[in-house]
């Protein structure tokens, strides 16, 4: 069964202990930790031992899975810190997006070179290492992301397929999965109003709110027996109220568990 979550950075303007009560509340299974260094810190790379027994406790006290971990940026230095983190708090999958630049051909190599090295790591620790085509980077596409497939074969490296990012590189994110499910370990996924480079507000963000076909993409998901984590990402939350990013996560949680659980996968 596939199970719900929310990445933390919606709740990045409150704590931990605040963000997993109010995930909770609003029905989730577990929760995505962001340790994205100038968006969200909820878990601090560089003292996550000092702070891995409040992480725990704070989660298995309101009931949540740690899902899996989001660090974004490809870097050696954070990975090893982030693969070591999630090891010790069993957090089984930690995603990054490409870095590079779009149809930079130099670009795209590297990313892939950097993504084989990183998976080596991250299978030292157990952990699987998920990257997601992103607008604007190395990987941004299903061709691009099918380059990476075709060259790491090593089973610690997946893909964390996020629909919006897809939807925005001109393609529907219901055909584009089935061409990398079988890769798939991990699912970013929230709405967008057209096809522009960014999500646009967190509102039209919330999951049935804007214009990606997340019922299709979602029978995909059941139909193939994907059953790893389905998170919840919003971004672009800051200034806004406990009550304002509450509501987008309960609107989005009503919404993938009534079609999931209509489609059997939940």
């Amino acid at each position: 069964m596939i199970r719900l979550g929310i990445n933390s950075v919606l709740f990045k303007e409150f704590d931990f202990a605040t963000a997993a009560q109010h995930i909770k509340l609003c029905g989730y299974d577990g929760v995505e930790l962001s340790a994205i260094k100038g968006m969200c810190e909820h878990l601090e790379l560089d003292r996550w031992q000092e702070q891995a027994p409040d992480i725990r406790r704070i989660a298995e006290e309101n009931g949540l899975q740690l899902l899996s971990m989001e660090v974004a940026a490809l870097s050696e230095e954070r990975l090893a810190l982030a693969f070591a983190a999630a090891e010790a708090l069993g957090i089984p999958v930690v995603n990054v997006g490409p870095g590079g630049k779009s149809d930079v051909e130099e670009d795209l190599a590297a990313t892939i070179d950097k993504l084989a090295s990183m998976a080596e790591l991250a299978a030292g620790h157990g952990v699987t290492l998920c990257v997601k085509a992103h607008v604007g980077g190395s990987i941004y596409n299903t061709p691009t992301t099918l380059r990476a497939i075709d060259a790491i074969a090593n089973p610690a490296f997946g893909i964390d397929m996020d629909p919006s990012h897809i939807y925005r590189a001109n393609e529907n994110p219901e055909e584009a999965l089935p061409q990398v499910i079988g890769r798939v370990r991990h699912i970013h996924i929230r709405d967008c109003k057209g096809r522009q480079a960014g999500p646009g507000p967190i509102e039209l963000q919330a999951c049935g709110r804007g214009d990606i076909d997340l019922i299709g993409y979602c029978k995909v998901l059941a139909e193939t027996g994907y059953d790893g984590p389905v998170c919840l990402e919003v971004i672009g939350a800051k200034g806004h109220s406990l009550a304002q990013v509450t509501a987008v996560a309960a609107e989005s949680y009503g919404y993938l568990n009534a079609v999931l659980r209509s489609l059997g996968a939940r």
